[in-house]
């Protein structure tokens, strides 16, 4: 049987304009019941992702993975945290980083990988202030109006 290749199920638009990233890291998660074929379907959204620490394990709060419609008695519940897996050397780094002022860790990416597995892609951040904002919006039409023009 033929591997898939990864499919990009939700990306989280809004990440990049309000924060800057500074590492990336790709974690798996931890599903229950019919949450896998809910993110098949493409029924999830990160919009408001983020991930916390809680036992010296890392979650993330605020995805929002919808019921599985062909699903009956053993159905999940939608906004529930759900444990990410990471390595521990990856998890150490986090949690010391995270302690830093001004630092957070949020939800990037969700994509289903060759081997079927569902991945998380999250950032270590900096959130940006509304200058930066401003640059990065001017950046970003200064790039289109050169391609616009053929430079």
């Amino acid at each position: 049987m033929a591997k898939a290749k990864s499919k990009v199920t939700a990306t989280n638009r809004r990440a990049s304009f309000d924060y800057e990233f500074l590492e990336t890291f790709t974690a798996g998660l931890r599903l229950v019941g019919t949450e896998i074929k809910s993110i098949r379907e493409g029924r999830v959204s990160l919009q408001d992702a983020w991930c916390y620490f809680e036992g010296g394990e890392l979650y993330v709060r605020g995805m929002n993975v919808a019921t599985y419609a062909s699903g009956s008695w053993g159905q999940h519940d939608p906004m529930r945290d759900r444990k990410l897996l990471l390595n521990r050397k990856e998890l150490r780094h986090l949690a010391a980083e995270d302690k830093k002022k001004g630092l957070t860790i949020i939800a990037v990416k969700l994509f289903i990988s060759e081997s079927g597995y569902a991945k998380l892609l999250i950032a270590l951040a900096k959130g940006k202030k509304e200058y930066d904002k401003r640059e990065t919006i001017k950046a970003k039409d200064i790039a289109r109006e050169m391609d616009r023009n053929g430079y």
